[in-house]
């Protein structure tokens, strides 16, 4: 059982991972472990990690009802992405669920000054509307998809940060096209990997409810954030980029500590 202060701990981290998911499409996760670490106080990365997957991908959900309301989701993409990807995010969950719980934290903030890196280096690039996967780009998408899935089952992330660029290198379709179509993918890696690591017990259902009641309704400010950030070229990226620095500074401060002392 869950106390009622780690409850509301948990929803109002759930606020803050759902409106970055509607807002970039990714940061969900990256916010998502920390917070259940740092925040609520979740002892176990990997109850951690199991946890936050849950609650990532059912606010991916939410998120993706949104955006396609908006008609911003390229449905063949995101399901050749999304299905290439959950073989790679079972594996790789299999792997993370074995390695050190602090230096899979370590190793995850690494992985996003990486990316923060490529997304804000690609800022300037608006992309082409109205991209179609098929014959001629589907081992690129599928490829990409199924890399994406390894990454992200092992260090137990729905995956969006990293699912969004390459989303946009396999198709160069546009950043806010891209994070809609993303969160099919969010979704599929995100309960790959939550009942992965639900099978060894790993997860905690009631901090999953409260995390999930909090997304919900973040989700919604997020999406409509999203849309008006869409008109300024670059920003998106920018923000996105911005963001996942400064949670990577903090996680490699974090678990460098746990692991010297």
């Amino acid at each position: 059982m869950i106390d009622t202060a780690q409850a509301l701990l948990a929803a109002l981290s759930g606020v803050a991972v759902g409106f970055t998911l509607g807002m970039v499409g990714g940061g969900g996760s990256i916010l998502a472990v920390p917070l259940m670490v740092y925040v609520v106080g979740v002892k176990s990365p990997h109850v951690a990690i199991g946890t936050s997957a849950l609650a990532v991908a059912v606010n991916a959900l939410a998120g993706l009802a949104n955006h396609a309301r908006a008609h911003n989701v390229n449905w063949r993409c995101g399901g050749t992405y999304a299905l290439a990807g959950v073989a790679g995010a079972f594996a790789g969950s299999s792997l993370g669920k074995a390695f050190d719980g602090q230096k899979l934290l370590f190793l995850f903030a690494l992985l996003m000054l990486v990316v923060a890196g490529v997304m804000f280096k690609g800022r300037g690039d608006q992309g082409i509307e109205g991209v179609v996967c098929n014959r001629d780009n589907f081992p690129k998408v599928a490829s990409f998809g199924f890399g994406t899935g390894i990454l992200s089952g092992f260090f137990g992330i729905g995956g969006g940060f990293l699912i969004v660029p390459g989303l946009i290198a396999s198709t160069s379709m546009t950043i806010y096209r891209a994070i809609g179509t993303s969160l099919v993918a969010v979704t599929a890696f995100g309960l790959t990997t939550a009942l992965n690591y639900a099978m060894s017990g790993m997860l905690d259902w009631g901090l999953a409810a409260s995390f999930i009641a909090g997304g919900v309704l973040g989700s919604l400010g997020g999406t409509a954030v999203s849309r008006r950030l869409s008109a300024s070229k670059g920003r998106l990226n920018s923000v996105f980029a911005v963001m996942i620095v400064m949670v990577a500074v903090y996680m490699l401060v974090r678990s460098w500590q746990a692991l010297a002392a």
